[in-house]
């Protein structure tokens, strides 16, 4: 399994912006790549995919229009750009892993590899 890391969490105002970083251990093609986050209290949601090569996006509701998701292969890493930023958004934001897709459901989860998180606070 790839072992993943995430970084660029903080404190941010509502309307503002915050762009989140994965970084794997090895190469991350074979690998369809997503974003979950957990407030407290609550569990843990999904928040968006991408597939392997990056043309298909899948996003949850709550965050369409305002989070891009993307991938770089050659570096190894996936992006989450959050704008207009809520304090509903606050939350523990993990980067995940899988190989396996057989519908798109499977976008949506469960996955492999998980990394430690990131946390996201949103003042209002």
């Amino acid at each position: 399994q790839v072992q993943l890391v995430e970084s660029g969490g903080g404190l941010v105002q509502t309307g503002g912006s915050l762009r989140l970083s994965c970084k794997a251990s090895g190469r991350i093609s074979t690998y369809v790549m997503g974003w979950f986050r957990q407030a407290p209290g609550k569990e843990r949601e999904f928040v968006a995919a991408i597939s392997w090569g990056g043309a298909r996006t899948y996003y949850a509701d709550s965050v369409k229009d305002r989070f891009t998701i993307s991938r770089d292969n050659l570096e190894n890493t996936m992006s989450l750009q959050m704008t207009t930023l809520k304090p509903e958004d606050t939350a523990i934001y993990f980067c995940a892993a899988k190989t396996l897709i057989e519908s798109p459901s499977d976008y949506y989860g469960p996955y492999d590899s998980w990394g430690q998180g990131t946390q996201v606070i949103v003042s209002s």
